[in-house]
């Protein structure tokens, strides 16, 4: 699978590095430019960061090499780094660090991703991963999230609809097998990416 990597630019003044991203928009009209850049160098800005997208290793220095000397023919100050995407975590890794090319270093950055989307789901207050399980009445699904509630999992119910919050896609698919087991067959069990704003924490009863 390809690489992906990027520089990027942590800016000291946003004032200023509105500039630095006109003499960037200059240099794309000029061949020399697009050569060093290379044609597949994207580049986005968020505030005062930039970040420059490159295929390879040989672009992403390129890509970085031109940065640093626009920041300097400005006379600013940032912080720059190379970054490398690693799929496994999901995350952003300086390019010292090595993609993994064992199991056991896969198993590795997986538990690196899972403990920081824990932390980060304990902090905020929700999952970005959920099961819904419909069953077949209300004090069915009541009986459910008691269970699972007093077993440690982030449980909410709302009717017959029981939400079960997970870290990962991973987890949620393991955790939907292991309660389909335990369920009566025509209990409809599926696995959702949670996009709302909904915090789901601890088993709270709801009346009806």
């Amino acid at each position: 699978m390809p690489e992906d990597f990027r520089v990027e630019v942590e800016l000291d003044d946003e004032a200023h590095g509105y500039s630095l991203r006109e003499r960037m928009r200059a240099l794309d009209l000029d061949d020399e430019a697009r050569a060093r850049l290379g044609q597949n160098v994207v580049v986005t800005r968020d505030g005062s960061r930039l970040f420059l997208y490159a295929v390879d290793e040989v672009q992403v220095r390129e890509a970085e090499q031109l940065i640093r000397s626009l920041v300097d023919a400005e006379g600013l100050t940032a912080d720059i780094r190379v970054t490398r995407w690693h799929p496994v975590e999901e995350d952003w890794k300086d390019l010292s660090v090595a993609l993994p090319r064992t199991p056991d270093e896969e198993q590795a950055e997986y538990a690196a991703r899972e403990a920081a989307e824990a932390r980060e789901a304990e902090r905020e207050g929700e999952y970005d991963w959920q099961v819904v399980l419909h069953l077949r009445g209300r004090s069915e699904a009541h009986d459910l999230a008691e269970r699972l509630a007093a077993d440690g999992l982030s449980v909410a119910r709302r009717w017959r609809y029981v939400v079960v919050g997970a870290v990962t896609e991973e987890d949620a698919g393991e955790l939907a097998g292991r309660l389909r087991a335990g369920l009566p067959g025509d209990t409809d069990v599926s696995v959702e990416a949670n996009v709302s704003d909904v915090r789901v924490g601890t088993f709270q009863f709801i009346g009806f």
